[in-house]
């Protein structure tokens, strides 16, 4: 019977281990530097986008 309970004692220590393992970051500061750099232009094309498309809706609006 003990070891029922040493084996499920193991389990429970391992799944929190293998959660923390998750939760690590296992970039590098330049890998992590270099992934917000990319994020970062995505989003400011994105933006641009947004905005030419606001622009040419409104200069259609205008034209009726």
């Amino acid at each position: 019977m003990a070891r029922g309970n040493q084996r499920d004692k193991a389990r429970e220590a391992n799944q929190k281990k293998m959660a923390d393992q998750k939760k690590a970051n296992s970039m590098s500061g330049s890998e992590m530097q270099r992934e917000k750099e990319k994020v970062a232009q995505k989003m400011r094309e994105k933006q641009a986008a947004a905005d030419a498309k606001k622009a040419a809706e409104g200069g259609a609006a205008n034209k009726k």
